[in-house]
């Protein structure tokens, strides 16, 4: 059977980088000196390429390379048309020769990325051996690399953690570097890193950030054999940054492995030079926005009590411009319209800053990958990846810091339509309010628009490229023009400036933006075994108070439409649907019996706290322990998947039953 071009040439490359591997011309460099000097007594012939050759075979060199070559036939329809290379997958194999489990290339190079284990991880040294089957907190690692995301297994909680999972990573990022192999200069130069966050997930599902670390691979350059193993040291979060928080011990091999590797030295160099370059336009940009400052507090003495905020502190401790946690994120297929983009966000829990002890709020901002592994964070890690979202659907969006109706500091997001209107969106709970500015100096008997934002001062608005100060009479929402280029109401930074140290790539210290991940949930399987626990629960209540239970699997149905409604709403704002779900329980309530509902949302998987919580509510605890004439219980369970596997649950409790006067 003949193969096409492509193929010869893809079978040639692949033993190529086979042979490579496994250092194959300095064996038979060996063997050929071995019997050259067994050749050297002048009264024998010199030796032929036959004796050479069976000095290989003796030697076990061309059993060993026939063995570690396996090759798969592809179906016929493979070999006529050439798919192209898919995106690289989690790899959950142990044997790095055990390539059939991924889609490599063999094209394009490939970093494959061991972790070995974890150690000294103190906070759990009193931790006790979890027992077989028995639920107890996790850790587990996300990786992100130039836009591929990894996931480990979760393994048990301990001072010395089984963390032993590897990941092919792949080197050349989508379209980026052409079809040709990542050289020695193009990987020196490539100054992405590998981002590890750990995330401890305790036995209530709550989750907690340990670790954000930034690996730089490019050490693997340096190893003849494209092969390096070192001990890499965890440090804690926020207040933590400092305090060390475990150690992973972490294997790199490149694939194929370079054949010229670079020296300690050329490594060394290029970061240093990286690190200058940083550090450099970091302190031009620290002298301008020293000098904007003084400027803006010359237009009026009371602009020093405005929030104004020009940096932010991320999880690691690093003062970042706030400009450079917003990015422009197009989700592809995942999201499909602003609110809905509006609305996965709002699924991701809030949750401010842990803070050991009393005293006042601690301000964190999260790197967006941290931000998503966790899922959850503050306000403002909210607001920036709203911004981030909405900036990706086209539109005009701006992150606003400023204090809410308590007077609390407060961030969410302001959209500027083409016709000048303004609207605000509440990232924590999608909702939308339309923004019109109330005239101070109107006369007393003017009509005034009403205030329909729960936000009291806002002190500067700032995305990817902008940053905006509020130089205003008033920070005031209520009466705030938010007219960017007025320069008399808003004092805008360089945009330059700006640049230089937050566009993509301008300095080696930004942390790559990842992409979102599509849920891998199952929602009609989660919804059945979501609403077959609530059932169980129910009659297991109704049983402890010596009530029995008869459940209308007809009415739990009908209740379908009422939660897709209810979510539709959340969403799009637009209620539809109300007429038909009222006609069908018309219908299958018969006359003189009385129908009862309560629907929630919940954030959650858990049955037992969704159902204990439900109870806390008069209404819900009626229902559930309804007494009566002919009492149907029903129960409807709807489960709303988005991107990072955020959901939305939906739960309705019912029951019917004759009214007895």
């Amino acid at each position: 059977m003949s193969l096409p071009p492509e193929k010869v040439s893809e079978l040639k490359q692949t033993i190529h980088n086979h042979l490579l591997k496994i250092d194959i011309h300095g064996k038979i460099r060996e063997v050929l000196a071995e019997t050259a000097r067994d050749g050297q007594d002048p009264a024998q012939p010199p030796p032929s390429r036959v004796d050479f050759i069976n000095a290989l075979q003796r030697r076990g060199i061309i059993d060993d390379v026939m063995k570690d070559l396996h090759f798969t036939q592809d179906v016929p329809t493979e070999i006529k048309t050439r798919s192209p290379p898919k995106q690289t997958s989690h790899f959950v194999d142990k044997d790095v020769n055990n390539m059939d489990k991924t889609n490599v290339d063999p094209s394009r190079r490939y970093l494959y990325l061991q972790v070995l284990g974890g150690k000294a991880f103190l906070e759990h040294l009193q931790e006790p051996e979890p027992l077989p089957g028995q639920v107890c907190s996790t850790f587990t690692l996300y990786l992100h690399f130039r836009n591929q995301r990894f996931r480990s297994k979760p393994v048990p909680c301990a001072c010395e953690p089984d963390l032993k999972e590897g990941f092919i990573l792949n080197i050349h990022r989508d379209g980026s570097e052409g079809g040709k192999m990542a050289d020695t200069t193009t990987m020196l130069s490539m100054c992405d890193p590998v981002h590890l966050v750990l995330i401890r997930t305790d036995t209530s599902n709550e989750t907690t950030l340990v670790s954000s670390y930034f690996l730089d691979w490019r050490t693997v350059l340096t190893s003849p054999a494209g092969k390096t193993c070192f001990a890499v040291e965890l440090l804690g979060v926020g207040s933590e940054c400092k305090v060390p928080a475990g150690v992973l011990t972490v294997s790199l091999e490149l694939y194929p492995p370079l054949t010229e590797p670079l020296s300690a030295d050329v490594i060394s160099t290029q970061q240093a030079l990286e690190r200058q370059r940083t550090a450099e336009k970091e302190r031009l940009f620290l002298v301008y926005a020293k000098q904007w400052w003084r400027e803006f507090l010359e237009i009026r003495p009371s602009h020093q009590s405005k929030m104004v905020k020009i940096f932010a502190q991320d999880e690691n401790g690093v003062n970042r411009p706030v400009c450079s946690y917003v990015r422009v994120l197009r989700a592809g297929r995942l999201l499909e319209s602003p609110r809905h983009a509006a609305r996965f966000v709002s699924l991701l829990a809030y949750q401010r800053a842990p803070v050991v002890g009393g005293g006042s709020k601690q301000e964190q901002w999260c790197t967006l990958m941290a931000f998503l592994c966790r899922q959850k964070g503050d306000c403002e890690d909210h607001a920036t990846l709203l911004c981030s979202l909405l900036l990706g659907f086209g539109l005009d969006a701006y992150v606003c810091v400023g204090t809410n109706a308590k007077a609390a500091p407060h961030a969410w997001v302001l959209t500027r339509g083409c016709d000048g209107s303004i609207t605000f969106w509440e990232s924590l709970t999608a909702q939308r309010y339309l923004h019109r500015a109330i005239d101070p100096d109107a006369p007393p008997l003017a009509p005034q628009p009403k205030p329909s934002s729960p936000y009291r001062t806002v002190g500067c608005v700032f995305n990817h490229v902008t940053f905006l100060a509020n130089c205003q009479p008033s920070d005031a929402v209520n009466v705030c023009i938010f007219d960017f280029q007025n320069p008399s109401r808003w004092k805008a930074m360089s945009e330059e400036a700006l640049k230089s140290v937050c566009a993509p790539g301008a300095t080696s210290s930004l942390p790559p933006v990842p992409p979102l991940c599509a849920p891998s949930l199952d929602p009609a399987a989660v919804s059945n075994q979501l609403e077959l626990e609530m059932r169980f629960l129910v009659s297991e209540h109704r049983k402890d108070l010596k009530m029995a239970t008869v459940w209308d699997d007809n009415l739990s149905y009908l209740l379908s439409s009422a939660l897709w409604a209810y979510e539709l709403e959340r969403c799009t704002g637009v209620s539809c649907g109300n007429e038909e779900f009222q006609d069908a329980v018309r219908r299958a309530v018969p006359d003189g019996h009385t129908f009862k509902g309560y629907p929630t949302q919940l954030l959650h998987l858990n049955a037992r706290r969704a159902f204990a919580s439900c109870l806390r509510y008069p209404i819900c605890e009626e229902i559930v322990c309804c007494r009566g004439d002919s009492v149907r219980l029903a129960v409807r369970v709807r489960v709303f998947v988005y991107p990072e596997n955020a959901c939305a649950v939906w739960l309705m409790f019912a029951c019917k039953y004759r009214s007895v006067l």
